[in-house]
């Protein structure tokens, strides 16, 4: 008897020791699948919580498509807030799905330098996630409407659906008369990432509009804004 509870007892600390190596190593795999996350296109930062449950850490989640002759990344972009004389939170500047566009310059190897983006206010997002198989809509912004240099900068992004229901060209074009510069970027979308697509637009809809604040949480102060990398569309 004696010697059967040695043996369980080494067996026991055998287990113990074997658990213990296991979570030592969970964080360096972890570091490692996150390299692989990174490189796919798809960059993340994993926040660290504080007691709260507010995150400590900036989150970029963005949705990439990389084609032939250019790539698309969309982003969701939370509204900031003011505090009125009266205590009450209003939005200071309204959230926006924020896509990017960059050109290809070689086989898989894309211009980061020349990006271009397209800001998608909450109605322009009603508009993509309600398009049918046979749709297309098309948005027009300018920086300086109603202003002596309207005109001088023009975007337009189009939406349409392929004639063989396999799924939708987004094509962005902007047109600068100061730079005298003129980009087109055209990225083919199948039906299944243009799934994905609208089914992230309709969820990061409210949070864009801040109903999600209003529901859920206190507001963000103005000064606690996205980076200015992602601010405007007209940010480079």
């Amino acid at each position: 008897m004696l010697k059967m509870a040695r043996r369980l007892l080494q067996h026991s600390s055998r287990a113990a020791s074997s658990r213990k190596i296991l979570v030592t190593a969970t964080p360096s795999n972890f570091r490692f699948l996150r390299g692989i996350t990174s490189e796919t296109g798809m960059p993340s930062a994993i926040p660290t919580l504080i007691r709260d449950g507010k995150s400590a850490a900036k989150i970029s989640a963005s949705y990439s498509i990389f084609k032939g002759k250019a790539a698309l990344a969309a982003d969701p972009l939370s509204p900031t807030f003011s505090k009125s004389a009266s205590g009450v939170y209003r939005v200071e500047r309204r959230g926006v799905i924020m896509l990017t566009f960059w050109p290809a310059n070689g086989d898989l190897k894309y211009d980061w330098e020349k990006r271009q983006k397209f800001a998608l206010s909450a109605t322009e997002v009603g508009s993509l996630i309600s398009l049918g198989s046979e749709d297309s809509c098309e948005f027009f912004h300018d920086p300086s409407m109603k202003s002596d240099n309207a005109g001088q900068v023009r975007k337009s992004l189009l939406i349409k659906a392929h004639s063989d229901g396999s799924g939708y060209l987004i094509s962005l074009t902007v047109v600068n008369n100061i730079l005298k510069t003129n980009d087109k970027f055209c990225v083919p979308v199948t039906t299944a990432e243009f799934a994905v697509m609208r089914t992230a637009f309709t969820f990061a809809l409210p949070h864009i509009m801040g109903w999600d604040q209003c529901t859920n949480q206190l507001p963000r102060q103005a000064d606690q804004s996205t980076p200015p990398m992602a601010a405007t569309e007209w940010d480079r």
